[in-house]
């Protein structure tokens, strides 16, 4: 058994058809999916050097802050140089809203445009007006895709300047992303007229940190300890927060931060709104959004990445591999028909199976199949039990299983009746825990994959005459 371990990104259409799909007939070895471009940059941090009172400053109102009835205030703007640089599609397929579809105040769109922010990106499509309604939210997106200002623009928007109180936290794991998000922050809000904006973060003092809070602060971009340490002292008063961010809430929730990520939550408002962003959602983020969000709004962008990468990957295995028939494993039905659609596109014939077919159309699917009359086979669990096929000598699980028992049962599909049997699994980053668990449970190695595999493994007319059994 051999595992092809890749960590990487398209929304694919649903289809319509009953299972049977028939791409035309094109050379092995398709066209490449990496993303080209470099990716899109956020503002540099701040180095620890640098003169910026710890992110606490806020630029005084400029003349253009006074807009007059009648102005064309996007005259006005200092806008930064455009960005002439190509970009990747998980900053660029958007579905084409403008930042003034938000409703947001003026001054802040201001200083969206002068951050040189034109139009907003997927996360932030997806992330502003969730957040401006005041709903708890679970997104996934990659650093780089404009992530902080997916929840410091509704921030902004929310914040009342009538009342000197905290009326936000922007909890970060480390003190470069607490001074990277302050700067984001305080450009952003500079034309709001007196949004206060404070970083604070272990490591620097503490008593310029308690002097700070003596005075007007709305919002509060910090590391776990120090705010909490700030608080426990009761200088830093947050029962008026409304909404606390945690951005890379996978590291937040890890074993090093959690027990003080529950502390902090315990001070707060129990009507608050709470927006978590990871690039990935392990089982302790799981958990934590078990406890204490309120039916969040999800947001998964990372999605389309893997299926891009792994859709990539599936497509140099068959230009590479011997295959007489294969069959490919895939969580949900619809991510079934999902890559069956895809696997057309790519130029292979397929046919697909699931669970929320009509039992007719399926009845037909594994007939045809099993005569013979298609290479390559996409189905669910539904399949992997009872089902006789000899000519299968390749399984791909293209979503990784979570169960042992599901796992044998899958690539017990290929190999039958002594014949051999090539089982392969693309594993992303999320599967990790998966795959230990598993080995753990069958007593077994799952190996990568090697650069070349031998045909005599999977391949019957190359198999050893003597009846050996090779194994990998």
């Amino acid at each position: 058994m051999s595992t092809a371990r890749m960590e990487n990104p398209v929304i694919l259409g649903l289809s319509t058809q009953n299972g049977q799909m028939r791409g035309s007939v094109k050379p092995a070895g398709g066209p490449g999916g990496g993303g080209g471009g470099p990716q899109t940059t956020q503002p540099a941090p701040v180095k620890p050097s640098s003169t910026v009172n710890n992110g606490n400053s806020q630029p005084a109102p400029t003349a253009n802050t006074i807009i007059k009835p009648g102005d064309d205030w996007k005259k006005n703007l200092k806008l930064p140089p455009k960005d002439l640089r190509m970009r990747t599609s998980d900053v660029t397929a958007t579905k084409g809203n403008e930042f003034e579809d938000y409703c947001l105040k003026r001054e802040l769109l201001m200083g969206i445009f002068e951050m040189g922010w034109e139009k907003p990106s997927p996360i932030q499509e997806e992330s502003i007006p969730i957040a401006l309604s005041g709903r708890d939210i679970l997104a996934r997106a990659k650093n780089g895709t404009g992530k902080s200002g997916a929840y410091l623009i509704p921030l902004l928007e929310r914040i009342d300047l009538k009342k000197d109180s905290i009326q936000a936290l922007v909890i970060v794991p480390t003190r470069e992303l607490a001074l990277q998000v302050s700067q984001i922050c305080i450009q952003v809000s500079k034309h709001m007229g007196g949004v206060k904006v404070m970083a604070t973060t272990g490591g620097t003092n503490l008593r310029d940190d308690i002097l700070r809070l003596d005075e007007t602060v709305h919002v509060v971009i910090a590391t776990p300890g120090r705010i909490l340490d700030l608080i426990k002292k009761g200088v830093a008063k947050v029962n008026q927060v409304q909404m606390i961010v945690l951005d890379e809430a996978d590291k937040l929730l890890s074993q090093d931060f959690v027990q003080m990520m529950e502390e902090l939550l315990s001070y707060l408002a129990k009507q608050r709104q709470i927006l978590l962003y990871s690039a990935t959602f392990p089982l302790s983020v799981q958990k934590f959004m078990n406890s204490h969000l309120q039916k969040p709004y999800e947001i998964n962008l990372m999605e389309e990445l893997t299926l891009k990468g792994k859709v990539h990957c599936l497509n140099t295995l068959f230009s590479r591999l011997q295959i007489n028939q294969s069959i490919i494993f895939c969580n949900s039905s619809q991510r079934v028909e999902l890559l069956a659609k895809k696997i057309s596109q790519l130029g292979y014939s397929c046919f697909y199976i699931h669970a929320k077919m009509r039992q007719e159309h399926r009845n037909r699917v594994f007939h045809d199949f099993r005569n013979g009359l298609c290479r390559n086979l996409v189905c669910t669990d539904l399949f992997t039990r009872g089902i006789d096929i000899q000519a299968v000598n390749v399984v791909i699980n293209f979503d990784f299983p979570k169960l042992g028992e599901t796992y044998l049962h899958r690539i017990g599909r290929s190999g039958r009746f002594g014949h051999l049997g090539l089982a392969i699994n693309l594993i992303t980053y999320d599967d990790r825990f998966n795959l230990k668990g598993i080995e753990e449970q069958l007593g077994t190695e799952i190996k990568p994959i090697p650069s070349s595999i031998d045909k005599s493994l999977y391949v019957a007319e190359y198999h050893s005459e003597s009846g050996e059994e090779v194994k990998l």
